[in-house]
């Protein structure tokens, strides 16, 4: 059987981050680089295609129900890729995080965040406990 290798990584594809290995070793830390740009890759190039789409879409509608329905879908689309700019920079400070070592570490106790958690949301900077805790501190602020 061959393994295929991630390029450039060393990695392979058909690697899974393990809570058998030590916690993120070269092997994960690679592979959350490759997840992380792969992610904002795709990001950036759904971004390229709304922005050709709405270049090219006419503005001449002549109904203005449907100038109004079409300015709509501008508005949400926009709105979406605000929120992907956003993402974005979570993405290069995660990045970031790898490059100098404090990737997959929660920002308020030091504690690993555990690979379920980074599988799911490769940006996360808290462990679940740390962020439940945050968001029950922003229920209770916002109550006030």
């Amino acid at each position: 059987m061959t393994t295929i290798v991630m390029p450039n990584t060393g990695v392979p594809s058909d690697y899974v981050p393990s809570d058998d290995e030590e916690f993120m070793n070269e092997r994960q830390r690679e592979y959350f680089r490759k997840k992380l740009q792969d992610w904002k890759e795709s990001i950036l190039a759904d971004s390229k295609d709304t922005l050709s789409h709405l270049q090219n879409e006419t503005a001449s509608l002549p109904d203005v129900a449907d100038r109004a329905s079409a300015e709509t879908d501008k508005s949400i689309e926009l709105r979406a890729r605000d929120r992907q700019r956003k993402l974005i920079s979570k993405i290069d400070a995660a990045l970031r995080r790898i490059d100098d070592g404090s990737y997959g570490y929660c920002d308020e106790t030091g504690e690993p965040i555990s690979l379920g958690r980074l599988m799911a949301r490769p940006v996360a900077t808290l462990s679940l406990e740390a962020q439940e805790r945050h968001e029950r501190s922003e229920r209770i602020h916002r109550d006030d």
